[in-house]
């Protein structure tokens, strides 16, 4: 629903960073503000020669607004200096969202599982013949979106590095799934992390509603500092409730994508949907690529690619479930990171680490479980096939979950997870 005053219009504005988010913000705001572009890379630039300024006519010029790409490293990017200086006028695609439209919206943040629990409250309010969009961190970004009315509701999967920039953004329902120690080379605290986080709490109205986990530690301590004025439902992950019983989906057997569940099921039930109809939803589920996808299973055999996950928390969730699990690891471990199951918890599984990082990983998994170093990740599967060969008494797994970044080597974790998948392809056609 748009609304009349805005103060974006007619004013001048800087946008920084040309990926998509940058570009739709372009395309919305280009017959409503005189608008110029700056991107780092010089070849993002020329594709906007008109409209795109010299990092001295920038300098030189004055600005109403800069509106910032996430990607945006304020204390690395170019502008760094003067961005430090004008970081009052700095605002981001969501802030120029809530300016235009009033629309009812979800927005759901956390360490882990973000985008699974919002594609699949976005599946469940599409099959109920809702008009739903999936924007944010996944799917569309927002400003990219048409024929948007009254009715259209939004599900935004918010990134830290989002909400950080963010100044005036605010939803009607907020999510935080959970906080773990991230993005520390990024926010350089984890206070400022969890700042961060809690940004979508503080923007808030008194009659809007946040969900967050009851027993996360770090977000009870937060929520104890200080006193917010909206409803704030604390949901137990640990208690499943009744509906458990019918779901038959197999890929909610993992403590992660169950707390994703729980938290989609309470709001819909705020949301009042047809539990029916929910039921039928989560049950046909696929998840999202390289999250805890099953891409082989057999009687004695599951291969689960896990590419997303980039820390050891994000690997914890599912390896809590599963027993006899040859564990894959690599990438850039993230720093603070730390492994919390025991010695006694991991008594089902073993470590395969390959890649540059091997020795922090290690430090990591110490005294906890049995590590094993390879050089790459084909001569990590050769040793991990005939150690399998050679125990077909039981299932196995094997787990691809790195816990680490994946730009050592990868462009992203879809890159990494698309060739996790070929190698077991060309490995398994081989056999």
């Amino acid at each position: 629903m748009k609304k009349i005053n805005n103060i974006f219009l007619k004013k001048k504005i800087l946008i920084y960073g040309l990926g998509k988010s940058g570009i739709s913000t372009y395309n919305f705001l280009r017959q409503k503000a005189k608008v110029n572009l700056f991107d780092d890379n010089p070849k993002n630039n020329f594709r906007f020669d008109k409209k795109n300024l010299s990092f001295a006519k920038i300098l030189q010029s004055f600005f109403d607004f800069i509106i910032i790409s996430p990607g945006i490293d304020v204390s690395k990017c170019k502008l760094s200096k003067y961005l430090k200086q004008n970081s009052f006028k700095v605002y981001t695609d969501l802030d120029v969202f809530c300016t235009f439209f009033s629309n009812d919206s979800v927005t759901i943040t956390g360490t882990n599982g973000k985008s699974t629990t919002a594609k699949l409250l976005y599946d469940v309010l599409s099959d109920q013949k809702k008009d739903a969009r999936l924007v944010g961190n996944i799917g569309n970004p927002i400003l990219s979106e048409k024929k948007i009315t009254k009715k259209t509701f939004f599900v935004i999967e918010a990134s830290s590095y989002q909400l950080e920039y963010s100044k005036i953004f605010k939803s009607k329902y907020s999510v935080i799934l959970n906080i773990t120690p991230d993005h520390i080379e990024r926010h350089k605290s984890f206070k400022n992390y969890i700042e961060a986080k809690f940004r979508l709490l503080d923007s808030q109205s008194t009659k809007s509603i946040v969900f967050v986990k009851r027993n996360d530690p770090v977000i009870v301590k937060k929520l104890r500092s200080k006193k917010y004025k909206q409803k704030i439902i604390k949901i137990d992950t640990s208690l499943q409730p009744p509906i458990f019983k019918k779901i038959r989906n197999t890929y909610f057997m993992s403590s992660g994508n169950r707390e994703n569940l729980i938290f989609v099921l309470k709001i819909c039930k705020i949301l009042k949907l047809n539990e029916e109809k929910i039921l039928r939803t989560i049950n046909k589920f696929k998840g999202l690529k390289y999250r805890q996808q099953i891409i082989f299973d057999n009687n004695y055999l599951t291969i689960i690619n896990d590419s997303k996950s980039t820390s050891l928390a994000s690997s914890e969730n599912l390896l809590k479930n599963l027993k006899n699990v040859y564990w894959i690891l690599c990438g850039i471990p993230k720093k603070k990171d730390k492994f919390n199951l025991t010695k006694f918890q991991c008594k089902y599984f073993k470590g395969y680490i390959f890649g540059k990082h091997q020795e922090e990983f290690s430090k990591n998994l110490k005294n906890k479980l049995t590590i094993k170093k390879f050089k790459n990740l084909k001569d990590t599967l050769n040793q991990i096939f005939l150690e399998i060969k050679n125990n077909k008494r039981e299932k196995n797994t094997i787990l691809f979950s790195p816990a680490g970044a994946s730009f050592d080597n990868f462009k992203n974790f879809e890159d990494r997870g698309l060739y996790f998948n070929q190698i077991i392809k060309k490995y398994l056609n081989e056999k």
